[in-house]
């Protein structure tokens, strides 16, 4: 199997996709109604697209090609407004959040499809514990080698999405004192992790037809690399992100990768090396662990420092390239999360606290998803 060309794309053109959680409205327990869901789904002509994921308590919702951070609100907005009005009739809710807080893994049916089939006969009970919920963000890079040098460049920002994003503090019931421990499920599968260490697209088939010479890989789907290229599509995909709570923070997550890719692209402000991934582990672990309280490992000088003054540091130095992209509403929405010290994980923990009772927390986040609209106006 070869690797695929690097098709031509409009270099920071966007594109994002996000898992979300199918829950009935009677204990907000995940449901298998995904088949449903594609039905009614299918009789409204919307952007993007609407796929099954690997269980049946998901769906995948994804733009077209944007090329600003407010055309991937609009478009996710439209499709948001449609799922809501194809789960009421259902009587189900949809939400966000990286985890459902306390579904039980083994209760999870794989989606037929035999992608699903055959991944299930791989992994076995891990396809299962699949039942995880993420935010993808493509953006478009003009050739193959740009694409790599704006994906080993992206990686020292991995913790910034995470953090930012962080939306699963509750497994199976219980508080995992991590922000985000959605991506400790994906850490188990055995080609996650960084992309190896590539400049050129040519370093990058050699690489490829190593792997594939092995028999471990088919194509570039068989990597669950936190950022991997998109040959396809010609863009480089972020994968590290849990699914917000609202679409508008989904969508300012994707303004602020434009963002950064603008500034990697046009001003060229340092050069990747391998030693960039010395402390990316534990860069990973602290934001996963303690969003945005987390410390922060430069990794060109060794300093550590509040990952939240690490964020608001980067997002000044790139202002000037989000008013070019259109995205300073986005950093704007981000900025004043961090100057809070508010994700969705410190709104889900504070709901249940309040409440005391996850199932009353999943309701609530069901009407954050829904916006402004409210369940008798759907009606």
């Amino acid at each position: 199997m070869s690797l695929e060309t690097f098709q031509k794309s409009a270099a920071l053109s966007l594109g994002v996709e996000l898992e979300l959680q199918l829950v009935n409205t009677h204990n907000y327990d995940l449901a298998p109604y995904a088949e449903d869901m594609l039905r009614l789904m299918a009789k409204t002509p919307l952007p993007g697209a609407v796929v099954p994921e690997m269980t049946s308590s998901m769906i995948e919702i994804s733009t077209g090609v944007c090329q600003s951070s407010s055309e991937v609100l609009g478009q996710l907005s439209q499709i948001r407004d449609a799922l809501v009005k194809c789960a009421d009739k259902l009587n189900i809710a949809v939400v966000g959040g990286g985890t459902h807080p306390f579904q039980q893994w083994h209760e999870r049916r794989i989606y037929d499809k035999p992608r699903f089939r055959e991944l299930s006969e791989l992994y076995g009970y891990l396809s299962k514990q699949f039942t995880i919920f993420g935010q993808h963000v493509h953006v478009g890079c003009p050739d193959a080698d740009t694409a790599l040098l704006t994906l080993h460049r992206m990686s020292r920002y991995i913790p910034h999405f995470i953090a930012l994003s962080a939306s699963s503090p509750y497994v199976q019931g219980q508080d995992t004192a991590f922000d985000s421990a959605r991506l400790n499920s994906v850490f188990a599968f055995p080609l996650s992790g960084r992309a190896p260490f590539a400049l050129t697209w040519d370093e990058f088939t050699v690489y490829f037809n190593k792997m594939a010479h092995t028999g471990v890989v088919k194509s570039m789907k068989d990597f669950y690399w936190d950022i991997r290229p998109k040959p396809e599509f010609g863009t480089i995909e972020i994968r590290v992100f849990d699914t917000p709570l609202t679409i508008e923070r989904a969508a300012a997550l994707s303004g602020y990768v434009q963002s950064l890719a603008s500034w990697f692209m046009n001003d060229q402000p340092f050069m990747p090396t391998e030693d960039d991934y010395l402390v990316y582990t534990y860069n990973r672990f602290q934001a996963c662990r303690f969003g945005l309280d987390a410390v922060y490992v430069d990794p060109a000088t060794g300093s550590h420092m509040p990952l939240r003054e690490h964020i608001l540091m980067t997002m000044s130095q790139i202002d000037r390239h989000a008013i070019s992209v259109g995205a300073s509403a986005s950093l704007n929405l981000l900025r004043s999360s961090v100057d809070r010290n508010d994700n969705d994980a410190r709104w889900l923990r504070e709901k249940q606290g309040e409440e005391r009772l996850l199932a009353e927390v999943i309701r609530q986040a069901a009407e954050r998803f829904r916006g402004g609209v409210t369940h008798a106006q759907q009606r």
